[in-house]
Order: structure tokens, then sequence, then C-alpha cells
């Protein structure tokens, strides 16, 4: 009984949609497409989409190694399906955001559209005040992005920025 119970469970579910459902299915898709109703026939797309483009911060001082959060962050932009547009670093220990060259870097790359978020892999690469976080996240987002940190940071295999 326990053999059969098994093998009931890894047994693939047929689909069971009606030609009604189907047809609901193929609407949507083709509303996803830009094809309205009683139209004859599809439009040709207009242009291609573009992927979902980032700019990767890191921070840490002068003789930490980033490659894990690097290499971090690039697995985690591949999840996604984004592309990363560029990969900043600053090797600057204690500046404040406000005075790193990379930071503001990866601002204009979001200002000037190359990219539209500003990952990083721990929030102690922006900041560890959070009235300089919120203000770095805040310039991001005034720029058209947004900043997205990976992880919370209670674990730090590297020397934070600040």
């Amino acid at each position: 009984m326990g053999s059969d119970e098994q093998s009931f469970r890894k047994r693939p579910t047929p689909a069971r949609r009606t030609a009604g459902d189907r047809r609901r299915r193929q609407a949507l898709a083709d509303h996803a497409a830009g094809h309205l109703p009683g139209e004859d026939a599809l439009p040709t797309p207009a242009a291609k989409v573009d992927r979902f483009r980032v700019v990767v911060y890191l921070c840490a001082a002068a003789d930490a190694d980033v490659a894990g959060p690097r290499a971090e962050c690039a697995e985690y932009a591949a999840a996604f399906g984004w592309e990363i547009a560029a990969v900043v670093e600053d090797r600057v220990a204690p500046l404040a955001p406000e005075r790193r060259e990379g930071l503001a870097r990866a601002v204009e790359l979001v200002e000037q559209e190359e990219a539209s978020a500003v990952p990083t892999p721990l929030r102690s690469m922006i900041s560890t005040v959070p009235q300089e976080y919120d203000e770095v996240a805040r310039t991001v987002e005034r720029a058209g992005g947004f900043l997205h940190v990976l992880r919370s940071g209670r674990a730090r295999p590297h020397i934070p920025c600040r």
C-alpha cells in the first residue's frame, strides 16, 4: 500500500483544460502581444524587448577580496534574467557614500538609462548608517531606478566600505 501511494504521487497530473480555457488563455496571450480582438492578424513586433539591465555596485577596503560578492551578484542577476550593464567597485574604506566616485558612476548609469537598478550584495556596502543608506536609495530612485540589497548583511565575509 505504501508503494501504491508513492507511485500515485509521482505520476504527473494530466492537463484538464477545456476548449474554453484554451481560447481564454490564447486571448490573454494575444492581448499581451498587442493583438486586439477583432483584428485579422497578429501585428509584427515593432521592437525587440530589451532585458532588464542593472549596474552591480561593490564597495570594500582596498585589500578585501570581492570576487565572492561579485559572483553572488552575477548569479542573482542570472536567476532573474537581468543583464549586467556594468560592475562598479569602490575600493575606499571609510568614505561617506556621497564622496564615492564608483557610487556616483552607478547612479549616473541609471540616470542615463543604461541600467534600471543597482544591486549590491550587502547593505553595508552602501552604508551602515541608516540615514546615509536611505539617502542613496532616494538618489537612485530620483534617477529612475532602485537600489536592491541581496542579503541583510548579518554575516560579513568581507570588510565593509563604511
